[in-house]
């Protein structure tokens, strides 16, 4: 659950700097003296959301070493280690891109992708992963991981993230300029003390509206992540078995902002609208009900 969770908080992080900055610096100028100023406003909002997300996805290398403690093994002698990186080159070279940095951690068993760019990203798989499952499995769940890579998922997510950041920005302003202009009849210079905390709850309210939508498509990502690792596999039955497994193991909280792209995560009944990650038994069936 790594990955996802430092990539939001990573994300919200920058969008409250850049906020500060532009405030700072006047930029914020959205409202005129015939009120609210809606290009200004779109204007504003695009650069908080779509900063956040892109900063953020800028660091995610660098953010998921650091936070996992990943250490490289591309030049390693080690057999395991040099079988993790033949086995990624494989799998890089049939899905068409770089070949990517490679890493081990310690932890439960997990695995994750991440890197701005698909030809650039990096694939870690947790020294549990490595100890609990057969190497059929392991190729398998680093497979998923390529296929995410190959997919540009990294890139997808972001985009996904900026879209529903701007939504957020937008239109909790909105709301807390009506609030404040049309409900409450602020004739000051300026917004007045409703617009402020209007405009704080409608970003706490569509903040979790946002985290469901980007958590869905985060669900369908490893769908087809899960058939791209059967492709390069030339088999369904490894992941499918990995997935088994995984379902009977403690898969480990991995940190958030790497959670979209790792192989495992299990959600409750109560978070699965915001779980990254689709149920297990959800994941089998639909490989077990694909072609081929």
């Amino acid at each position: 659950m790594k990955r996802i969770l430092l990539f939001v908080m990573t994300n919200l992080a920058v969008m409250v700097v850049l906020g500060i900055v532009i405030n700072v610096f006047g930029l914020n100028r959205w409202m005129d003296a015939n009120g609210l100023n809606v290009g200004g406003l779109l204007m504003f909002s695009l650069v908080i959301g779509f900063g956040g997300a892109i900063i953020s996805l800028l660091m995610s290398k660098t953010i998921a070493k650091a936070s996992t403690g990943a250490q490289l093994i591309n030049e390693s002698r080690d057999p395991t280690h040099a079988w993790i990186v033949e086995t990624v080159r494989r799998f890089a070279g049939q899905a068409g891109v770089n070949m990517p940095e490679v890493a081990i951690y310690e932890g439960p068993p997990n695995a994750f992708a991440t890197g701005a760019f698909k030809n650039s990203a990096l694939v870690a798989v947790s020294t549990g992963l490595l100890q609990s499952m057969t190497r059929e499995e392991v190729e398998a769940v680093i497979g998923h991981e390529v296929a995410h890579v190959a997919n540009g998922d990294m890139v997808t997510m972001t985009l996904i993230q900026g879209v529903m950041n701007t939504f957020v920005v937008f239109i909790s302003r909105v709301v807390g300029y009506v609030v404040d202009r049309v409900i409450l009849k602020n004739e000051r210079d300026g917004v007045g003390p409703g617009y402020f905390i209007t405009t704080i709850v409608m970003d706490i309210l569509l903040g979790f509206v946002a985290a469901m939508i980007v958590a869905w498509f985060s669900r369908q990502r490893e769908f087809r992540a899960d058939a791209g690792s059967a492709k390069l596999m030339g088999n369904k039955q490894p992941m499918i078995h990995a997935l088994a497994r995984l379902g009977g193991l403690d898969p480990g909280e991995m940190p958030k902002t790497l959670q979209a792209m790792g192989i495992s995560a299990r959600p409750s009944k109560m978070m699965a609208l915001f779980s990254s990650h689709p149920p297990m038994e959800e994941r089998i069936a639909r490989l077990q009900q694909a072609a081929g």
